[in-house]
C-alpha cells in the first residue's frame, strides 16, 4: 500500500515509503492512515531535535493511552459509572458507607464502576460494587498508599503518571459518573467533567452529585453556581441541570440507569446531530420535539432517519432506530434537557 491517504507526514517522501513498508510487515490493516499518522509523527518529534522531556511527555502518554485501551477493550460495550471522591475518608464515615452502597447499586443494575484506584471513597466504592465489576485508574503519587486498586485482580488496574491521561480514561469510558465530597481533585473532576459537557468536548452523560444524608457539601457547591456563577451571568441557568443532586442511593442509580432508557449514543453525521435510540418514536412525539426544542434546531427540524453510510461502514448500531438534526452548538446543555426529553418516551 502506498499511504496516500494519510493526513499527515514526515516530510520526507523516503520515509514515508519505509513507513508503509513497515505498516506493511507489522500487517496493519485496519485504520492504516491513523497508524501511518502516528509513526509520521514519532519520526518527526525524533528529527526535529525536541527536548528530551518533550519526548518523554509524548512517549508516556502514548503507552499510558495504549495500556488503558487494553484494559478497557474488552469492556466497550458496558456501561461504567467514574466514581471520584476524597481519598481521606475513613471507613467510619457516612461518604464511605454510601460509597459502598452506591458502588453494589450501580453492580445490581449491571454497570462496572471505575475509580481512581486509591484509599477512601475509592475503595469503599470498589468494596461495594466487587472486584469483577470494577477498574482502577491510578495516578502515581509518592505519598498517596495503595487503596481500590489493590483489591483487583490482574487486568483490571491502569497506572498513569500524568493526570491529564488518566481524566481521558476516565471520560473515554465512562457512560456516567457518580461524585462524592472530596477535595482539590474532587473539585478539578467536577468542574472539569461540567466544563467539557457544558461545551460539547464529552458527549452527554449523566452526572450525580451525591452527598449523605444530613451533608449540605454539594448543597453548598450548588449555591456557590447559583450566587457567583449564574446571578453574574457567567453560566446560564439551563447549565445547572448538567447535573443531578441527591442523598438518595436509588435515585442517583435511577438517573444515571434512566440517561439511556431510551437514549442510546449520537455522533455527528454529514452536518446533522444524530441520535440513536432504542424505540422507535412517533409522530406525536417528534411534533412535541420540535416544539418544545426547536431553539436548538439551527434549520430544518427534528426527523426520523436511518443509519449513515459512515455508521452503515463503521457498524455503528446500524439496528437502532435515529433521529436527527442540525444542531445549534453551543447549547449543549439544552441538548441534555432534550435526551432527557426523548427518555420519556
Amino acid at each position: 500500500m502506498t499511504g496516500d491517504g494519510a493526513r499527515y507526514r514526515t516530510g520526507d517522501s523516503e520515509l514515508d515509503r519505509r513507513i508503509d513498508e513497515l505498516l506493511d510487515a507489522a500487517e496493519v490493516g485496519r485504520d492504516r492512515d491513523l497508524s501511518f499518522e502516528l509513526v509520521a509523527a514519532a519520526l518527526r518529534m525524533g528529527r526535529e531535535g525536541l527536548d528530551r522531556l518533550d519526548l518523554k511527555i509524548a512517549n508516556t502518554t502514548l503507552r499510558e493511552m495504549h495500556a488503558a485501551f487494553h484494559v478497557f477493550g474488552p469492556y466497550r460495550d458496558l456501561r461504567k459509572v467514574a466514581m471520584f471522591g476524597s481519598a481521606r475518608t475513613g471507613a467510619e464515615e457516612p461518604a464511605y458507607r454510601a460509597a459502598v452502597l452506591l458502588g453494589r447499586a450501580v453492580s445490581d443494575a449491571g454497570w462496572m464502576l471505575i475509580t481512581g484506584g486509591g484509599p477512601g471513597i475509592m475503595t469503599a466504592g470498589v468494596e461495594g460494587a466487587g472486584p469483577e465489576d470494577s477498574f482502577a485508574v491510578n495516578i502515581v503519587l509518592p505519598f498517596e498508599p495503595a487503596g481500590g486498586g489493590a483489591l483487583l485482580g490482574e487486568g483490571r488496574t491502569v497506572n498513569f503518571r500524568y493526570f491529564f491521561n488518566r481524566k481521558v480514561t476516565f471520560m473515554r469510558e465512562a457512560s456516567g459518573y457518580l461524585l462524592l465530597p472530596g477535595g482539590f481533585g474532587t473539585m478539578d473532576e467536577a468542574f472539569e467533567l461540567l466544563t467539557l459537557l457544558q461545551t460539547g468536548r464529552e458527549v452527554p452523560a449523566p452526572v450525580v452529585l451525591f452527598e449523605p444524608p444530613g451533608d449540605a457539601y454539594w448543597r453548598q457547591f450548588r449555591h456557590f453556581l447559583d450566587v457567583e456563577l449564574l446571578d453574574a451571568g457567567l453560566i446560564e441557568r439551563e447549565d445547572l441541570d448538567l447535573f443531578h443532586l441527591t442523598s438518595d442511593v436509588d435515585d442517583a442509580v435511577d438517573h444515571l440507569t434512566g440517561f439511556y432508557r431510551v437514549f442510546h449514543s449520537l455522533r455527528h453525521v454529514g452536518g446533522r446531530l444524530v441520535l440513536r435510540l432504542t424505540i422507535e418514536p412517533t409522530d406525536a412525539q417528534l411534533d412535541a420535539l420540535n416544539q418544545e426544542f426547536g431553539d436548538i434546531v439551527a434549520a430544518g427540524v427534528i426527523e426520523r432517519c436511518g443509519p449513515s453510510r459512515a455508521e452503515v461502514a463503521d457498524d455503528d448500531a446500524t439496528d437502532l432506530p435515529r433521529i436527527r438534526f442540525r444542531f445549534v452548538n453551543a447549547r449543549y446543555a439544552r441538548l441534555h434537557a432534550l435526551i432527557r426529553r426523548v427518555n420519556t418516551f
